[in-house]
């Protein structure tokens, strides 16, 4: 978390306007804002104040976290957990650790990610993505070593590891730019505390 309050509140779901509501949709049931007993994150919430770009941002991350990404749900996880480490992004590393436990991370590996492709443990591919996602989010460009380290991943899965990191370091522009805060209840990690 870089901020520890928000920039942008959160729109009250209670005072949306027509083109706030029509971007929530995806979201809102019918009792007015709970879906599936859940709750509208605050991410969505801030975003509503651009409805038309929270739309866009909408169809675009479906993408990212549908089967459609070749990425495996576990591979996609360990790029955007390191992403969301290396851009100091509390939000996005706490919602994610949950998503990333759900698809197959372990606790111990979702440690090591915090120290990136050095640490011990990981096979081959998982340094590679690693390292790539290093590459990415400081440079901005995947060297020809660390392309060539991501060959089992074919063409269609490296494009979509580069997108991945792309869609992820701007959400945690977002978020940090913004100063979402996570969800009541939920816990940031002590190492990406504001």
């Amino acid at each position: 978390m870089r901020l520890r309050k928000p920039r942008i509140e959160p729109v009250d779901l209670g005072r949306l306007d027509t083109d706030q509501r029509t971007a929530l949709e995806p979201f809102l049931a019918s009792d007015g804002g709970e879906v599936g007993g859940g709750r509208i994150l605050n991410i969505f919430r801030t975003l509503a104040h651009a409805p038309k770009a929270l739309t866009a941002f909408l169809g675009w991350g479906n993408y990212i976290l549908s089967k459609r990404n070749a990425l495996s749900p576990r591979d996609r996880e360990l790029v955007i957990l390191r992403t969301g480490y290396n851009c100091r992004s509390g939000y996005e590393w706490t919602q994610h650790k949950r998503i990333g436990l759900d698809c197959g991370l372990t606790e111990d590996e979702i440690a090591r990610i915090k120290t990136g492709p050095d640490a011990t443990g990981w096979n081959d591919l998982d340094r590679a993505m690693l390292h790539a996602t290093d590459e990415l989010t400081s440079n901005h460009f995947v060297s020809d070593a660390s392309w060539a380290a991501l060959a089992p991943l074919g063409d269609k899965g490296r494009m979509d590891l580069v997108m991945t990191v792309g869609q992820y370091t701007q959400v945690s522009m977002i978020l940090n730019s913004f100063g979402i805060q996570v969800e009541d209840g939920w816990d940031v990690d002590p190492d990406l505390r504001a």
